[in-house]
């Protein structure tokens, strides 16, 4: 994948199809976009998202899971462009021809029905094809996906997200919600109590749901394994940082500075205090016991994947006929 990062200081060489937006969150929505640019490859365009940085707000995505998101779905390129002052002082006109002719060398442009670009958001959608009609593009405006009747936005999922319903979650997003992040070291309890665990630090802008424990899948390199989650800090222990630490079933591998994405599946409990450290233990050995039987329930298992470019378990976490 093109890849910019954070930078006013792009461009493309050749002619591209670019979808537009935040793309917080990477939902089902924005996969409509990215499938429409994707099939102007065939017409010799490089598909790019140009995804304008969220602002300074919590995030569905990070960065870095943004970036994992778009290249799953096949992208050829991403650029997270800052929100810098010059682009916000851009008219809808000087934005068109100062980034995407100039710089993106657009022939095609993908936005959702509700698409604002530009100094005060002045330019829209029906702008953005009026002016490529003028100028050599054509602009493609696709409806939103709904989702129990709602059309899907960052805000619906965050209010589901907000009550702990992986479900709807995931359903909307298209794949499991992720925790991409680098293993830490913890205190390493749970390998004295005989249930290793691995230990993400979210970033501290990172949207969360509700602290509990959740059952998840981990993709490690190309294998995704089984756990248990903790979304939360540990009262029982005193813990102030908020963190995901997961019991991964069946694997001992030391995965310490290694870089893991975390996939929350299903609540299963809220967090809870206990009294004592043996009672921690039963209880965490009663969620491992529910984890097995949902995996089983669920035929979902691990799996030496196939290095594909997508994420192709469902939004429930059921790996397909392949076992990837």
């Amino acid at each position: 994948m093109i890849y910019f990062h954070e930078t006013n200081d792009f461009a493309l060489a050749g002619p591209s199809a670019v979808t537009l937006g935040k793309f917080d969150g990477v939902h089902q929505g924005h996969r409509l976009l990215m499938n429409r640019i994707r099939q102007m490859e065939k017409e010799g365009c490089i598909s790019t998202a140009f995804a304008i940085a969220a602002g300074k707000g919590p995030m569905l995505m990070t960065l870095a899971e943004q970036k994992q998101a778009i290249e799953g779905l096949g992208v050829q390129a991403l650029i997270q462009c800052p929100f810098l002052p010059e682009f916000m002082k851009m008219s809808p006109e000087t934005f068109i021809e100062e980034i995407l002719l100039k710089r993106l060398h657009a022939g095609y442009v993908a936005v959702g029905t509700d698409y604002r670009f530009g100094y005060q958001r002045k330019g829209d959608a029906a702008f953005l094809r009026e002016y490529g009609r003028a100028h050599g593009f054509e602009t493609f405006i696709i409806d939103k996906a709904s989702y129990h009747g709602r059309e899907i936005s960052s805000t619906y999922i965050r209010e589901e997200l907000e009550k702990g319903n992986m479900k709807a979650v995931n359903e909307m997003l298209g794949d499991p919600f992720p925790v991409y992040g680098r293993v830490m070291h913890g205190k390493h309890l749970g390998t004295g109590l005989g249930i290793p665990t691995i230990n993400l630090v979210p970033d501290e802008k990172k949207l969360l749901p509700p602290s509990g424990v959740y059952f998840s899948v981990t993709q490690i390199d190309h294998r995704r394994v089984c756990g248990i989650s903790n979304v939360g800090n540990n009262p029982t222990l005193g813990e102030k940082q908020v963190r995901v630490e997961t019991h991964l079933l069946d694997f001992d591998r030391d995965l310490y500075g290694k870089e893991v994405c975390t996939r929350l599946l299903e609540s299963v409990r809220p967090e809870h205090t206990f009294a004592s450290v043996q009672e921690l233990q039963e209880q965490m050995n009663r969620d491992i016991a529910a984890g097995r039987k949902y995996f089983g329930e669920h035929g979902i298992m691990d799996s030496q994947c196939v290095a594909d470019r997508t994420w192709t378990c469902d939004a429930g976490g059921g790996c397909d006929s392949e076992g990837r």
